[in-house]
């Protein structure tokens, strides 16, 4: 409740003329901001909207005034007064919201920036997703537009809650070509990444994260970053085909260099197993999302080091018993026959498993493509190689020869057995 010294005041307000009102109700605005005790303010600012907004005051007045109200109420600093104040604003506006657009669209401005303030991201995207973005009142712009939802993507995204935020970003495909505003389209780059990241998208994540590290828009700091996004992102991408080319790209950028995940990268790239040690390592600038646990119990990061190992191991040996592949990997046996078979059912791994022996046989680099059936590449395969080693050096005997012929023609008709 406002303290009486208020209260007496809005009751003389209310019972003044109409043509005093309006400097009246500004005097009283600011003695309340400059006067009220931190534990007074919030009803002291409420029963003066109650009295601006009530029957006492015309429309005609209480317009202007309210705008004044918002600009003064702008420069708040506590932010728990901003969203208590806000909300009640909010309350008594809604009913008549047509008559005060622009003071509504201005008080939900505000109060999604005090929610911001104390990092409650998703109560401010739920604000800012009731701005009047549709005006039949005002003209709105697509750039403003195309801010309002941006900002609502990127709120949800600070909570990973990827999928308000992919349904928010969809808004803003549908203008973003009219968008004019290069910070709006660099927010909107960097959101779809952010998205891919956050839904486990990784490799997705890494070419938008690259992709957006060139942009000579931003600052030389951000696109380091976003290059260091891009690493990391490949890093936890599934070991294969695709991951190889994605790590080759980035390795090849000569600013890989400068990151701190340079050096995971070019072992992953190079093909070498990562030691414990520079995995814990690497895991101290993952973000949560990116230690999860999946469904076998192990976190994405573990999953992504595992697959690449076992990448690694088929680069090493021809093959290898499932019992040693357990041991080498750090798992046991029964968890690295899973994986295998996985991976080459996949694609991502080529080879085949011998499960009555227990060995595992490296069929070179995967074809990327999911495995329809192994049948015909096993049966016959050491034959088939026998047969292609056998013509290889009939080939090789026959250019010899060949060659004699063409320099030494008297030794070739002399030796030559016809």
């Amino acid at each position: 409740m406002a303290t009486p010294r208020i209260r007496s005041a809005i009751e003389e307000l209310e019972s003044s003329s109409a043509a005093s009102k309006s400097s009246l109700y500004t005097e009283l605005l600011d003695g309340i901001i400059s006067t009220s005790s931190p534990d007074t303010i919030v009803p002291n600012l409420t029963a003066y909207l109650d009295s601006l907004l009530g029957d006492s005051v015309g429309l005609v007045t209480s317009r202007p005034l309210l705008q004044v109200f918002v600009e003064k109420f702008r420069t708040i600093q506590d932010p728990d007064v901003r969203i208590a104040v806000g909300q009640h604003a909010l309350q008594r506006i809604a009913s008549k919201v047509v008559s005060y657009e622009d003071p509504d669209t201005s008080i939900k401005l505000i109060l999604a920036d005090a929610f911001e303030e104390k990092e409650e991201f998703s109560a401010s995207a739920k604000v800012l997703q009731t701005v009047t973005l549709d005006s039949t009142q005002r003209a709105i712009s697509v750039n403003d537009k195309g801010k309002i939802w941006i900002r609502i993507v990127r709120c949800y995204l600070e909570e990973d809650d990827a999928t308000s935020a992919t349904g928010c970003l969809n808004r803003i495909k549908n203008i973003i070509h009219d968008i004019t505003d290069k910070e709006v389209k660099l927010n909107f780059q960097l959101s779809q990444a952010r998205i891919f990241d956050s839904e486990r998208s990784f490799l997705e994540a890494s070419t938008a994260y690259h992709t957006f590290s060139f942009d000579t828009n931003i600052d030389e700091d951000e696109r380091l970053q976003a290059l260091s996004a891009a690493i990391i992102c490949a890093v936890l991408g599934p070991a294969g085909p695709l991951r190889a080319r994605t790590l080759g790209r980035l390795y090849k950028d000569d600013r890989a260099t400068q990151v701190e995940e340079f050096g995971i990268l070019e072992k992953m790239f190079l093909d070498r197993l990562l030691a414990p040690a520079e995995v814990a390592a690497f895991a101290k600038n993952l973000r949560p999302h990116q230690l999860a646990r999946t469904s076998d119990g192990s976190t994405v990061l573990d999953k992504a080091v595992l697959e690449h190992n076992l990448l690694g191991v088929s680069k090493l040996y021809a093959n290898i018993g499932i019992d040693q592949l357990g041991e080498l990997l750090g798992i046991d046996a029964d968890r690295a026959e899973s994986y295998a078979a996985q991976m080459m059912e996949q694609g991502r791994l080529a080879g085949y498993i011998d499960q009555i022996d227990r060995f595992i046989f490296f069929r070179g680099e995967g074809s990327g493509e999911r495995s329809k059936g192994q049948g015909d590449a096993v049966v016959g395969l050491d034959v088939r190689k026998w047969d292609a080693n056998v013509q290889s050096l009939a080939e090789e005997v026959e250019r010899i020869a060949t060659m004699i012929q063409a320099n030494h023609a008297d030794f070739y008709a002399a030796n030559m057995v016809h």
